[in-house]
């Protein structure tokens, strides 16, 4: 967050028509009523003015966006810490400064740009326009820009950026937020999202050129430059040839009486899965009509996040019982997430994403098993998951023979490893985060929701085939590698050096400078602490995971096989909890295992997160 009003060049004894008594305030409103062209968000703050709510001004105007997990993403509306025209434009200038210093090329190479349906309309912004001043920020300074001519999923843009040889690529989406928040999401040249210091460093451009430069408010340029081109058409015909190189069982898939129900969450799935299915050689799956459209109002769900499970599934299960589908396949908002439910014995079986991941893990292992040249090593296969997700895939690698890592949580860890993997002739067969963030292949690296959703169609017809469900075929998975049983859940905290002071006690617990080696009955094998960088399983001490000094993060890993993580959310007031049993194969007592997690659960929270002591608000998952 920035200093009240951002730099740039104001006169300063230009005062506001109403002055708040407040310099730097005033400096502040007055460059947001002389930039703003948007009606809509100007008078919001002219009322705000007028009215005399100062405080909610200040907090309007003398704080910024910065870049998060997912890049920049806040409630539409006006002022600079909000996602609207203004600092849509703004961060493209710091976009186009940045990129012009990192690459001689850029304006040969261009720049690609999609949207999302998000839309609001009591500050007139919506993705696609948010997307046009995107573009005509750069079209004004002579790059060529590959804008898609209509809403595509987010790893349409990743996969773009890599196909065209584009310096970088911007998405506008806030993917499964509420309705009332937008995003701003910045693809690499590699097709992975950004990384420090990437962020850091564009933040600083921003910084540096706040006023909008002549030609940024001209979004009809989109419709005049010669400069813009269309890549729709070439981009998706590539993406649905590119997923066929993880299709295995086209012979199958067409004549599978398996049916399945997809519903979209009234976002940009509906199209690109039907396609997807067509390129495996499937009929269409069933669509939710009631949410087959793009709604920015979400009319349908409480919330628009295919994660919330069964209670945000209720029209796409009620379809697929009256169809009789077995299987429902949910896309998120902008389509880089999938959930998956099954129908067993008259009730449904929502999967978690770490529950997915064990079925995918197996799925991509055994079809690359499968189809692999003779001289093929195992040695040579990787696949990743994000340090909070399951492990399950650590479990299968150890078995199978071929190399699992893990990164920081967020995708953009993942695909930046995944590029280098491949950049030094590794091959990636999947790779996951336990938020139903799902890369099956290598064509995009990032999460992506269509292609998991139609390998998920592919796995379900071929284990029906076979007589079992992917219910069944879960337990198969887990009774061969080991049980991996996870619960994650959080508490709110609203007062910061609270939060400070708890994970201050668990790096001095016993004395300075000392972990914990014990939670309750539970003894602990090994610390891993990425805010500090410290790792006591490796021989030196230090973490293999880059250090992260900008949030909390401590895993710990039990003598009973459990591997549990707090860690602060880079969004929200709250300490997450992740915990899973991993046991090893042969221990098929599920019901056990339960137990013992939820014991070792119990513990943790009363011995280092002490809620009554520290007034902390405990949060069900």
């Amino acid at each position: 967050m920035g200093e009240c009003g951002a730099p740039g060049d104001v006169n300063s004894n230009v005062l506001v028509a109403r002055s708040t008594g407040d310099a730097q305030l005033d400096k502040a409103v007055w460059q947001w009523l002389s930039w703003d062209k948007n009606e809509k968000t100007k008078e919001e703050i002219e009322n705000l003015l007028e009215n005399g709510n100062y405080e909610e001004l200040r907090n309007r105007l003398c704080y910024r966006l910065s870049f998060g997990t997912a890049g920049l993403r806040s409630a539409m509306g006006a002022g600079f810490c909000y996602i609207n025209d203004l600092t849509v434009i703004q961060s493209t200038q710091g976009m186009y400064k940045y990129l012009e210093r990192c690459f001689s090329d850029f304006k040969q190479r261009g720049f690609v740009v999609g949207y999302d349906t998000r839309g609001q309309v009591t500050s007139n912004c919506s993705s696609k326009k948010l997307a046009r001043f995107t573009a005509a920020v750069l079209l004004a300074k002579g790059v060529p820009v590959y804008f898609f001519s209509t809403y595509v999923p987010t790893p349409f843009v990743p996969y773009a950026v890599q196909q065209l040889k584009a310096v970088a690529g911007v998405m506008i989406t806030a993917s499964h937020n509420r309705k009332e928040d937008n995003g701003y999401k910045v693809y690499w040249e590699n097709g992975a999202q950004i990384t420090s210091p990437h962020d850091k460093e564009i933040i600083k451009c921003i910084e540096e050129c706040v006023e909008p430069w002549n030609g940024s408010w001209n979004e009809n340029l989109v419709d005049t430059s010669p400069l813009r081109q269309d890549p729709l058409k070439k981009i998706c015909d590539c993406y649905m040839e590119d997923l066929k190189k993880i299709c295995y069982h086209r012979e199958l898939n067409m004549q599978t009486n398996l049916k399945f129900v997809h519903t979209s969450f009234h976002g940009v799935g509906h199209d690109y899965v039907q396609s997807a299915f067509k390129a495996f050689g499937f009929q269409p799956p069933i669509p939710v009509p009631e949410q087959k459209d793009p709604d920015p109002d979400f009319s349908t769900v409480k919330c628009p996040n295919p994660e919330e499970g069964e209670c945000v599934l209720e029209l796409s299960l009620r379809l697929a019982e009256k169809e009789n589908a077995k299987v429902v396949v949910a896309t998120d908002p902008d389509a880089d997430r999938l959930a998956v439910a099954e129908q067993q014995n008259g009730c449904w079986k929502v999967f978690t994403g770490n529950e997915l991941a064990a079925l995918f893990g197996w799925w991509m292992f055994s079809c690359w098993k499968e189809n692999c040249s003779q001289d093929a090593d195992v040695k040579n296969v990787y696949m990743l998951a994000t340090t909070v997700s399951s492990k399950i895939l650590r479990a299968i690698a150890l078995k199978e023979g071929f190399h699992f890592e893990e990164t920081l949580p967020g995708f953009k860890w993942i695909g930046s490893r995944v590029k280098d993997l491949l950049d030094n002739g590794k091959e990636v067969l999947f790779a996951f985060e336990e938020s139903i963030g799902f890369m099956c292949g290598t064509s995009v690296l990032d999460k992506d929701g269509v292609s998991a959703a139609v390998v998920t169609a592919e796995m379900a017809a071929y284990l029906e085939s076979k007589n079992l469900t992917l219910a069944q075929k879960l337990i198969e998975i887990y009774e061969t590698y080991g049980y991996h049983i996870s619960k994650t859940s959080y508490f709110l905290c609203y007062d910061p050096p609270t939060i400070k002071r708890i994970f201050e006690k668990l790096r001095n617990f016993d004395g300075p400078q000392s972990y914990p080696s014990s939670c309750g009955s539970y003894n602990i094998l090994h610390v891993r602490d990425v805010t500090t960088g410290y790792d006591s399983s490796q021989p030196n001490k230090t973490a293999v995971l880059p250090v992260s000094k900008s949030s909390q993060m401590i895993t710990f890993t039990f003598q009973n096989g459990c591997v549990a993580t707090l860690r602060t959310s880079g969004t929200e007031p709250k300490i997450k909890y992740y915990a899973e049993m991993c046991a090893l194969p042969g221990q098929s007592d599920r019901t056990l295992l339960e137990e013992e997690l939820q014991k070792l659960i119990k513990a943790l929270i009363e011995n280092f997160l002490e809620p009554d002591k520290n007034g902390l608000i405990w949060r069900s998952a």
